[in-house]
């Protein structure tokens, strides 16, 4: 077992970061993050401490977004706990070469791919899922034998504090940093070379992480949003489909990448929908008590949503309560798709419904609009879903329900074009964090003469032979 005899130091802004990056370059040139002991001890580390520390976890996002303990637990603790589970129980097993096959013409060798970390990256995290968006990365990074640098976002500044302190109490900084701050400390970071770089966050952060990356030809992994639209026909089960896109639209305030986004119902079954989602919001708050709902992060971000119920028609919801940032769950009609909420990723528990005749026109408007991270589908015909399946790209999504397509380690999540690039989760975690170097060991007992000068016709013969 391998046990760190070092005293505990939280990084500060006043430690400069490019003696952060350079610390950390030394720390994994030594090779210490290599072995599979080194690396399985440090995601047991993580995986005790967060067991521990999941009251404070849970505390600091309730401060920052009135975040339920239980869907603190749910969504942020419990699935980093399962992420580490996974990793400590498959890692070794991922970390073998790989044996592959080798041509003819490369008679006679062994080929192989072998895993290997980048080195030092940084992992960038967003305000939302402070907690799993922030240590899920950095899950895989470890398990890929990498140095990290942890950026938290300060719009959840009790989060960040907590993750700062739970960090630094377990890793060198040599090994894993924390880096709180605002804007400047991005800045300074993205100055920074590192060998790989993990993204969440919005599309306009993320081309700028992007061109920041291009200086140095730096790798990246940008995990962004948009709009992620529902589809919904007449043979869905429209009390179902209701109860979990309200699941879906009301987790976290809305302020999920994956989120439903706006809906796209068949004309027939709309008022229907509109009588289940009330239903659905009625059970989900008894009494209309939303106290155990989340709330919008900042001030800033609340007038944002805020301004977008202007002007809109309201069925459901469309209250607010300015002293704590809350928004109803918000169902809205009558939408044009030119209005502002649909011009932006919402980010808020605020579904515009907009109706269609024919499939073909809801496939039509999404198709239109950048590919987004997800879609969800609900329906009882499966010439439907393969249809859907078919003609339009997004990130991922779910047949039926919502959301619940990132909250398993046996697939991976990640986006599509504008919606981002690259996957993690899981063993996608691992690949994303690992090169896979191509290893040809050539024998010596024989020496084929035909790739040498001088060039013969004969030898050109045998080279078609092999390579056709």
């Amino acid at each position: 077992m391998i046990i760190w005899t070092y005293k505990a130091e939280r990084i500060s802004v006043d430690m400069e970061i490019s003696e952060i990056v350079e610390k950390q370059r030394i720390y994994f040139a030594s090779g210490a993050t290599r072995t599979p002991e080194f690396r399985i001890a440090a995601l047991k580390k993580l995986q005790a401490t967060l067991r521990k520390y999941q009251g404070r976890l849970a505390d600091a996002m309730k401060h920052d977004l009135n975040k339920h303990h239980f869907e603190a637990y749910m969504c942020e603790t419990g699935m980093v706990l399962e992420e580490l589970r996974f990793h400590i129980r498959h890692l070794e097993r991922w970390m073998r070469p790989k044996r592959v096959p080798t041509p003819v013409a490369q008679f006679h060798a062994r080929s192989s791919q072998v895993p290997e970390p980048y080195g030092t990256v940084l992992i960038m995290a967003p305000w939302n899922y402070p907690v799993n968006l922030c240590l899920t990365p950095l899950v895989g990074a470890i398990s890929a034998g990498n140095c990290a640098v942890v950026k938290p976002s300060a719009y959840a500044g009790a989060s960040s504090s907590a993750i700062a302190e739970i960090l630094s109490e377990i890793y060198p900084p040599d090994y894993v940093a924390v880096v709180e701050g605002g804007r400047q400390e991005n800045t300074a970071l993205l100055r920074e070379k590192f060998d790989y770089i993990f993204f969440t966050g919005s599309v306009e952060v993320g081309k700028a992480v992007m061109a920041a990356a291009a200086e140095n030809l730096t790798p990246v992994t940008l995990e962004l949003g948009g709009k992620s639209p529902v589809i919904v026909d007449r043979t869905a089960d429209i009390g179902l489909a209701a109860r979990r896109i309200a699941f879906g639209k009301v987790l976290n305030a809305g302020q999920t990448c994956v989120a439903p986004d706006y809906l796209l119902i068949e004309s027939s079954v709309r008022d229907a929908f509109i009588d289940q989602y009330r239903l659905a919001l009625n059970r989900f708050f008894p009494r209309g008590d939303m106290s155990g709902m989340a709330t919008i992060i900042s001030e800033k971000h609340y007038l944002e949503k805020k301004a977008l119920l202007e002007g809109q028609r309201a069925v459901i919801g469309g209250g607010f309560d300015d002293s704590r940032r809350f928004i109803e769950p918000t169902l809205l009609v009558d939408v044009t798709p030119d209005s502002q909420v649909m011009r932006e990723e919402i980010f808020a528990p605020i579904l515009p419904v907009l109706a269609w005749e024919a499939l073909g026109e809801a496939i039509d408007f999404v198709n239109a609009r950048p590919k987004p991270l997800a879609l969800y589908l609900f329906t009882g015909d499966k010439a439907c879903v393969k249809h859907v399946l078919d003609r339009c790209s997004f990130g991922g999504g779910c047949i039926n329900d919502t959301v619940i397509h990132l909250a398993t380690t046996r697939i991976g999540f990640g986006g599509v074009g504008a919606s981002g690039m690259g996957r993690y989760h899981g063993k996608d975690s691992f690949d994303t964090f690992t090169h896979y170097r191509s290893i040809v060991d050539k024998s010596t007992w024989v020496d084929l003469p035909m790739r040498y000068f001088p060039y013969s016709a004969r030898n050109f013969a045998w080279v078609k032979r092999f390579l056709k």
